[in-house]
């Protein structure tokens, strides 16, 4: 161990003050405990930041955090969909991301919607390498037209993946729940962005009522009332994640939940 890190292990020391309600209390670092307790806190105040606005993909502002872009890399390569489905567009990493692993696996193509898709955006994505496999559909995203214009770019027979990551109210996203993951097709997944909102609600940037109103009380309105999907607990396993409890998988038919 070098000299700056025998001091900053004796300045930090290995256990963190954490308040209950029982009182303080000290809690290892090294624990599972303490991973969780940091993790917690480092998702919370790396929101605060912003930080996830500095990172791009292929060049084009992607604003996901690396764990969740890792997570994304893992479950497409596993799934493998001919097509992907995302609402919420922004600057386009997203879709770039996602095309470029199609690209890898050799087959397939990103569908990205958006109630806007801003003209400097659209002429990045368009100019991308990557454009080659991104469909881009501007329009309310659970309005009917769009849905009609959405399906017709899945093929008969095609495996289809959905990420949600446009507005990200309770309302709108429960509406996007009813209406895109029935195209979810079997073992395949729907990704709920943005449920680290109910964790971050008393931060300096949040919005009004975001501890009741948010993605993750959608999921759980969702999932109380569709059993053929279920959370994928193992794409939270960095812990540090905007996707808590957003994995979510399609069962079989004939499967029973874990």
């Amino acid at each position: 161990m070098t000299e700056i890190a025998r001091s900053a292990a004796a300045d930090f020391g290995r256990t963190i003050t954490v308040q209950t309600p029982d009182g303080a209390r000290e809690i290892d670092i090294y624990s599972d405990e303490g991973f969780g307790v940091l993790s917690h806190l480092w998702t919370r105040s790396g929101w605060q930041h912003k930080f996830t606005y500095e990172l791009v993909w292929m060049g084009i502002p992607i604003i996901q955090l690396p764990e969740d872009i890792l997570m994304m890399q893992e479950l497409i390569w596993r799934v493998r969909p001919d097509v992907i489905i995302e609402s919420g567009v922004a600057h386009g990493g997203a879709l770039v991301l996602y095309a470029s692993l199609l690209e890898a696996i050799g087959k397939g193509h990103v569908v990205g919607v958006d109630i806007e898709i801003r003209k400097y955006n659209r002429l990045a994505i368009e100019a991308h390498p990557m454009s080659k496999r991104i469909t881009l559909i501007e329009g309310d995203s659970v309005s009917e037209e769009t849905l009609a214009r959405v399906r017709a770019e899945i093929p008969p027979g095609a495996s289809v993946m959905v990420a949600l990551d446009s507005n990200h109210t309770r309302e709108h996203v429960a509406a996007e729940l009813a209406r895109y993951a029935p195209l979810v097709t079997a073992n395949s997944y729907c990704v709920v962005f943005d449920s680290v909102m109910a964790m971050v609600s008393d931060a300096p940037s949040a919005g009004e009522n975001w501890e009741r109103d948010n993605p993750l009380e959608a999921v759980g309105d969702f999932l109380a009332e569709h059993k053929e999907f279920e959370v994928d607990p193992s794409f939270n396993r960095l812990a540090v994640t905007y996707c808590q409890s957003g994995f979510l998988r399609r069962l079989e038919a004939d499967a029973e939940p874990r």
